[in-house]
């Protein structure tokens, strides 16, 4: 584990915080690309020893909570040996717990703050299901020239993950009815989908 790496990916103010919490032993931890399906993940490997692996990015708020989120599961993990939800009452009683320090101003944003205090009252599996806390997390992500959907008029088109395109047309819940061009055929897509406006 490049400890020096982490550490530069995450808020100046929580640094010693941090480095507290990452000096296990038999803990790897690996920053890689970004992937479109996780922010981070957490495994046993076959020799027994523990990896993190954790998608870099230029938002340290962002990467701070996916390695508390992480170092979640390891300690669930280290402490009851068992097969447990893995984001059950424990894994949620300990990220909380991790979370706690870190929840002050010195840190994070006023406005990150207040929806990740509300967000910590009963933690999801990932932050991406929180939607006031993606919002105000994404005030900080570098900009690529992408929307959240729910930006997008109804009848607008788009373009997702820089391939296909799509026609909004209405809302279904809490998901957006988007009509791919090319098939015609129509997917459910949540509101917080980061996509390209096609003019």
């Amino acid at each position: 584990m490049k400890k020096n790496k982490v550490l530069n990916c995450v808020p100046k103010n929580s640094v010693e915080l941090v480095k507290h919490l990452i000096v296990e032993e038999n803990l790897k931890i690996k920053i890689v690309k970004t992937r479109k399906t996780k922010h981070g993940d957490f495994r046993v490997l076959r020799d027994g020893s523990t990896q993190i692996t954790l998608n870099y990015t230029t938002n340290k708020y962002r990467f701070l909570i996916t390695l508390i989120h992480e170092l979640a599961h390891f300690r669930v993990n280290r402490k009851f040996k068992l097969r447990l939800k893995p984001h059950g009452i424990q894994w949620k009683n300990t990220f909380q717990l991790l979370m706690l320090p870190f929840l002050n101003n010195m840190i994070f944003p006023d406005e990150i703050l207040s929806k990740l205090a509300k967000h910590l009252k009963n933690p999801t599996s990932t932050t991406d299901c929180d939607v006031e806390l993606v919002i105000a997390l994404s005030k900080f992500d570098k900009d690529n020239g992408t929307v959240f959907l729910f930006n997008v008029l109804d009848g607008a088109t788009f373009q997702h993950n820089g391939s296909r395109i799509f026609k909004k047309i209405g809302k279904l819940r809490k998901r957006y009815i988007c009509e791919e061009i090319k098939s015609k055929r129509k997917y459910l897509f949540s509101p917080i989908s980061k996509v390209e406006k096609v003019i």
